[in-house]
């Protein structure tokens, strides 16, 4: 038996009074894209950076990569990448510069940063700082910064933000290539037709909670409303 990707046992998560997550579990298999779905507030962007050791879990526990979230934070993130809402980009730094920044840490070669450039369309602003570009340029350079890293496990928290059609192409083709290598894709999105015909399998998430899980093929009659 294969070792799961995911293995998620009865996480839950408070803020306060509220729970954001509630009893969650659920695995994920290997060169797997499993799409998260649900309203704002169901909880998605919590499990996310619960599995990414951003944030701890205050009951249950999980496992990212083959590593426990809690005991064994580095190596989560060392195999994992997340793509949230904050972009987490050098401002003052060129393309190219924020790039090498990554490339230096993970220490591995500079030669890949024009190439994955040229791949998200910022080869022409590669020596551009990040404070001229829009919004969407700035989630191209996130994309480019997820490739970089080579991960086992992928959290994309609404990737399709802020992107124009063609940049919704390129989602669509990065989370193929991602699984094409073998890493294992979660994405969260309230894109729910386009989710559904790249993902594998899709998780609904309501109040925290799982309310269902099954063949992406199948969650449009699972939809949830906003």
């Amino acid at each position: 038996m294969h070792e799961l990707a995911i293995d998620v046992e009865r996480v839950a998560r408070r803020y306060g009074r509220r729970w954001a997550l509630a009893d969650v579990t659920f695995q994920v298999a290997p060169a797997t894209v499993m799409m998260v779905a649900g309203r704002n507030g169901a909880g998605k962007s919590t499990l996310f950076r619960v599995l990414a050791t951003a944030i701890r879990p205050d009951y249950g526990k999980a496992r990212v990569a083959g590593f426990d979230v809690l005991r064994e934070r580095e190596d989560v993130r060392r195999h994992t990448a997340l793509l949230s809402h904050y972009n987490y980009l050098y401002d003052s730094l060129t393309a190219r510069e924020n790039l090498a920044v990554v490339a230096d840490h993970l220490r591995t070669g500079r030669d890949r940063v024009l190439p994955l450039l040229d791949q998200v369309g910022l080869a022409a602003r590669a020596d551009d700082a990040v404070s001229t570009f829009s919004a969407g340029m700035r989630k191209r350079l996130s994309f480019a910064r997820v490739l970089l890293q080579d991960p086992r496990v992928v959290l994309l928290d609404e990737p399709y933000g802020a992107l124009d059609p063609a940049g919704f192409d390129l989602v669509d083709s990065v989370i193929a290539e991602l699984k094409r290598n073998g890493a294992t894709v979660l994405m969260a999105t309230h894109q729910w037709e386009r989710g559904a015909a790249l993902a594998d399998v899709a998780l609904v998430l309501e109040g925290g909670k799982v309310a269902w899980m099954g063949p992406a093929g199948e969650v449009m009659g699972h939809e949830v409303r906003a």
